[in-house]
């Protein structure tokens, strides 16, 4: 039987570069901006020396440091050059929400540290502690690549803004910005290959594949680990989605085992769970959290996710079963599911019972617009979805047969979800 890093080969640093597209959906204005500040970032560090260790600290940190903002109504004030706090704001408050996201992964643990610091000013040498703990450097180097991203025009020639943006940069030498890092900004800015790197990272250029970093693959148990933190990303975006995603990674893998698929497959479902939703981070939280029906310009936004997730894993050449798996989940076997309206031929066993998963789950957690289904209540929905076509009757047909086993394990994973999703809350 293969094992699971012979059907899927993935890089920490590319699944980084993956989720890191995925969060900049929410907005145009946002369009790259994570992965230009990933990119610049590492620039400076490159400029200052760092050893690898350091750098890749540095990219990732840039690639998520707004990992904690997903969850503000208007992630766009965040591209404000001034962060002054208000009765609605703090910068601090989404970069400690980062910081708790981050660290429940334990490889990004020194991440995490320069995530929860990347709004702290420099301020004449003040910035080097913050409550009693040193600050680490990386954290400040966020910060400076923060801002000189925001500064940046999207609609004018880049290489004449580039002037005008080290002025900026130079005026705040001390103030905001440690001094050593506006040095090392002075020399980068002053390469025209610098800005049109930047660029091109906005047309689309992978920054992993500019990094020169060696591709280290991830084991399995990073693997789901690392995509269970994107789950905790996508989810803790408000309290009714806090748990989905664990439930469906529960669900489907349960279903797999039951429909008796291969081990790593099996792992695979639970992967795929986890990131079923990935595109759903393009949804804005009103949306989300709307206590009434959805107009019909509402939810065109929400059938856009399935498609997003698509879009985004479609990087990974390894992962094309698993890609289709979690972003086939709203198909339906007579061809009026979406975004793809593809055909009962056309979706694999593993898209199938992802779908079922997802149903499964949703009906039976709580919504803003209603309480969870009970099993009666629940089943028979999955039966009228068969009977119409929507979902595969043999799948759920299995799902019923083993009900109380498959909702129990439901159950518990959302249950450890839901505790988490509170202990993230009560940190902020």
């Amino acid at each position: 039987m293969p094992k699971l890093q012979d059907v899927i080969s993935i890089s920490t640093l590319d699944l980084v570069e993956c989720l890191s597209t995925a969060m900049d959906l929410v907005s145009p204005a946002l369009a790259n901006h994570q992965r230009r500040v990933g990119f610049i970032a590492l620039r400076l560090a490159e400029q200052l020396g760092m050893g690898d260790a350091l750098r890749k600290e540095a990219l990732i940190a840039g690639l998520l440091h707004d990992s904690g903002a997903l969850s503000m109504p208007d992630r766009s004030i965040t591209l404000n050059f001034e962060l002054d706090a208000t009765a609605t704001f703090s910068p601090h408050q989404h970069a400690v929400a980062g910081y708790h996201l981050i660290r429940k992964f334990r490889p990004f643990a020194d991440v995490a540290q320069i995530i929860r610091f990347h709004h702290l000013p420099w301020g004449n040498g003040k910035g080097g502690v913050c409550r009693n703990e040193e600050v680490p450097l990386g954290a400040h180097i966020t910060h400076l690549a923060d801002r000189v991203d925001v500064l940046i025009n999207d609609k004018a020639n880049i290489l004449l803004q580039r002037q005008d943006i080290a002025k900026v940069i130079e005026q705040n030498k001390g103030k905001l910005f440690h001094p050593l890092l506006v040095e090392a900004f002075a020399e980068v800015a002053g390469k025209e290959a610098f800005w049109l790197d930047i660029a091109s990272v906005s047309m689309g250029a992978r920054v992993v594949g500019e990094s020169g970093f060696a591709h280290e693959k991830l084991d399995c148990d990073d693997l789901l680990d690392m995509t269970e933190l994107f789950g905790h990303i996508i989810d803790f975006r408000s309290r009714f989605t806090a748990t989905h995603s664990s439930g469906v990674s529960t669900c489907a893998a349960s279903l797999a085992r039951l429909a008796r698929f291969s081990e790593s497959e099996c792992m695979m479902m639970k992967i795929a769970g986890n990131l079923h939703d990935l595109g759903k981070l393009a949804v804005p939280v009103e949306i989300l959290e709307k206590p009434a029906a959805l107009t019909d310009a509402e939810f065109s936004v929400v059938k856009a996710h399935t498609y997003f997730t698509y879009k985004v894993l479609r990087n990974f050449r390894d992962m094309e079963k698993l890609r289709e798996w979690a972003a086939y989940h709203h198909e339906r076997l007579d061809g009026n599911g979406y975004p793809f309206h593809l055909h009962g031929g056309e979706l694999s066993l593993g898209a199938r019972v992802m779908a079922v998963a997802d149903v499964f789950t949703a009906i039976t957690e709580d919504r803003p617009y209603r309480a969870g289904m009970t099993a009666e209540e629940a089943s028979r929905v999955l039966v009228n979805m068969a009977a119409n076509k929507a979902l595969d009757g043999e799948v759920v047909t299995l799902l019923l047969d083993n009900f109380a086993e498959v909702n129990h394990l439901r159950i518990l994973a959302q249950s450890v979800s839901r505790e988490e999703y509170q202990a993230f809350h009560q940190a902020l």
